[in-house]
């Protein structure tokens, strides 16, 4: 049976997710960029990345815990790389550091063909996909990897979780090719847990081979998933410690003790790296047959979905349709435990209730 949605209006969804945040201390620039943040991953069905998961992060480990600091300001630190910056947030809301980032990628990229900033010292970002998404339909290549919040992933052939859910995202300008931006952006768990919070709100059962219980024993029970599992085994192990690596690098500290009680002397934010290219820094200019580099792009899709290939899809196509579902319906689709969860959020910040027609 068909799963009941009800529309609700973007700018009643934002209004709400503001007030949550300004509850929170948070001031109106950071406020306002969590909710686009939201709006996005609702907008285009990213349900385990939406304004509840970014709520219940915050309320488990951010501004409540002292993992994250409502109107921190963030420190550009100085270096000799006119492309590439490094910032430390201070803790900062991890939306409103990624939107910036981005932006300041993409100048980057308009002066030197490629861009860059490390982020050190940060709240969780949520859903990368849409940061790479929004430079992609302006045109660039992007791609953002980071820590999350948490060690809730067990290595390949490990017992203990000491691995974050470590997502990469990368984003493509394609718009003009296939009429969306195609985003590859992915956990490297099998699932996130914001998939498992999500099935265990709405009774579902998980995928085998993707969570073990407390005591390291396969479980599709999302109530008794403690630790999830790696991708692909050892390739999405290999991916997600490129993050932890990664974060190493910045100024990142040590996975285990990541977002958990304070450890004193220890840092225990996120840290992220965004990367933007200008496409034009890329081009080697002899494309076959006189064509554009966007045409050529557009000709290289083709021939991968020619062949008998069809019907397959391409990364961001189904994110693109949910979008277009959205637009249609004339605002946001939410279940209706997701409605009840954001109901609650409105009455913590002394909003009226979320409404909307079912579908």
């Amino acid at each position: 049976m068909p799963e009941t949605f009800h529309v609700i209006p973007v700018e009643a969804h934002e209004a709400v997710v503001r007030a949550a945040y300004l509850k929170r201390g948070f001031d109106a620039s950071e406020a306002g960029e969590a909710a686009k943040l939201a709006t996005a991953a609702t907008r285009h069905g990213i349900r385990t990345h939406n304004a509840i998961k970014a709520l219940h992060l915050d309320e488990l480990f951010g501004s409540k815990a002292g993992g994250c600091v409502p109107r921190a300001e963030i420190r550009r630190l100085p270096g000799r790389f006119a492309a590439a910056e490094v910032w430390d947030a201070r803790k900062k809301l991890g939306q409103s550091v990624a939107w910036q980032a981005i932006d300041r990628c993409i100048e980057l990229a308009e002066r030197y063909g490629t861009g860059t900033v490390s982020v050190d010292d940060a709240f969780h970002y949520l859903w990368g996909g849409g940061y790479v998404m929004e430079a992609a339909r302006r045109g660039y290549i992007a791609y953002t990897n980071c820590t999350a919040s948490l060690a809730e992933v067990v290595p390949f052939r490990g017992k203990f979780p000491t691995l974050g859910t470590n997502p990469h995202s990368w984003g493509f300008p394609t718009v003009e090719a296939v009429g969306f931006p195609i985003v590859i952006d992915w956990a490297t768990s099998v699932v996130a847990m914001g998939r498992v919070q999500q099935l265990k709100r709405e009774g579902k059962q998980l995928p085998p081979g993707a969570a073990v219980d407390k005591d390291g024993v396969p479980t599709t029970d999302p109530a008794a998933a403690a630790s999830l599992l790696p991708f692909g085994e050892h390739k999405g192990y290999g991916l997600s410690l490129i993050n932890e690596i990664v974060a190493g690098l910045i100024g990142g500290s040590l996975p285990t003790i990541r977002s958990r009680g304070a450890v004193p002397g220890e840092k225990q934010g996120c840290a992220f790296f965004f990367q933007v290219i200008h496409p034009e820094a890329m081009s080697g200019g002899a494309f076959a047959f006189g064509r554009s580099q966007a045409g050529n792009v557009k000709a290289v899709l083709a021939d991968i979905l020619g062949h008998g290939n069809e019907s397959c899809m391409l990364p961001g196509q189904l994110e693109a349709e949910a979008a277009r579902r959205c637009d249609a319906a004339g605002g946001l689709l939410f279940s209706t435990a997701e409605v009840e969860a954001l109901n609650e959020i409105a009455r913590e910040a002394d909003m009226p209730p979320l409404s909307g027609p079912a579908i």
